[in-house]
């Protein structure tokens, strides 16, 4: 799907929005290593011998010769939990008026949330919804209804023009959503893993007990590629401030963009080996390159979860 040439004001309407990213995605898959795998999202199943006929949709049968029954909204094959970092670095970069094609980091993570939630509902499997900041903002159980996916959208609406001057210390909320969420379930976590405190082992103890129940467990680790990984400012002297501590330092970008580029490198691979030690699966993310990775990680996590 390209991005731009999508309307701005339809960022306003994340329903219309995901639809569009899921039926580019859909339409995508055709090319990938996962044609075949559930493309069809259908409203159908096929029909199992032994299973009662009362459901069986006849007229699907006299045009496919095959018997098919029908999906209801109370059927749901899994169940999904979406929790969404809301703190004030995820606010960055800073965007004055914000496009599908131009979105800080807490946009990128709200589209990609409500894709997922398309492509569930059209999986006929259950959604859950959490938001922190420096407070549990939000909490909504899994479930497989119209009415609540609806509910998530507008949550995530708001989500959409809201600001944030908040600091988090992620691993306290990840405990509580852990003590929330009783059966198992797929957790997809958004956050770019800056947090006021520097105790990264009790990140990962609460991203372990999130793992508790047997829950599949997918890190999103967003990021601006340009500026917060490849540090990418004219060389002219800038005030860098963090936005959650208010901590400020001057300095000219190239004097330290080599050095920053190595430590802030050697921080994603120590993130990656953590979550390969916890068994989490780590998918790093570029806002700046659309939603396909998200999908398909969703896909991919989907297969796993026997």
């Amino acid at each position: 799907m390209n991005l731009s040439e999508v309307k701005s004001s339809e960022i306003k309407n994340l329903d219309i929005l995901a639809k569009q990213v899921v039926e580019g995605f859909i339409t995508g898959m055709h090319k990938s290593p996962f044609h075949g795998f559930s493309v069809e999202f259908s409203e159908h199943k096929l029909y199992n011998k032994g299973e009662s006929t009362r459901h069986i949709d006849w007229k699907l049968f006299a045009k496919t010769e095959k018997l098919y029954t029908k999906k209801y909204e109370e059927e749901t094959n899994l169940r999904c939990h979406v929790i969404i970092d809301n703190s004030a670095s995820m606010h960055y970069p800073i965007v004055k008026n914000q496009s599908v094609s131009n979105l800080n980091k807490v946009g990128f993570s709200t589209v990609a949330a409500a894709s997922l939630m398309e492509i569930l509902k059209r999986q006929r499997d259950a959604v859950g919804l959490s938001i922190y900041s420096d407070t549990y903002e939000y909490y909504a159980p899994e479930k497989g209804s119209e009415r609540h996916r609806k509910m998530l959208l507008h949550q995530l609406e708001q989500l959409l023009i809201s600001e944030s001057k908040s600091s988090t210390e992620t691993y306290r909320f990840l405990h509580e959503i852990a003590e929330k969420i009783h059966r198992r379930s797929l957790i997809f976590l958004f956050t770019d893993m800056f947090q006021t405190s520097k105790d990264d082992e009790s990140l990962f103890e609460a991203l372990h007990h999130l793992k508790f129940n047997k829950h599949e467990v997918v890190l999103f680790h967003t990021f601006d590629e340009n500026s917060e990984l490849n540090f990418n400012f004219d060389n002219a002297p800038k005030k860098f401030v963090d936005v959650e501590t208010g901590e400020e330092i001057n300095v000219y970008a190239e004097n330290v963009q080599q050095k920053y580029k190595e430590i802030v490198g050697d921080y994603f691979k120590e993130l990656k080996n953590k979550c390969l030690q916890y068994q989490i699966d780590y998918v790093p993310v570029n806002i700046n390159k659309g939603y396909n990775e998200i999908l398909t990680a969703y896909l991919i996590s989907r297969k796993k979860f026997k």
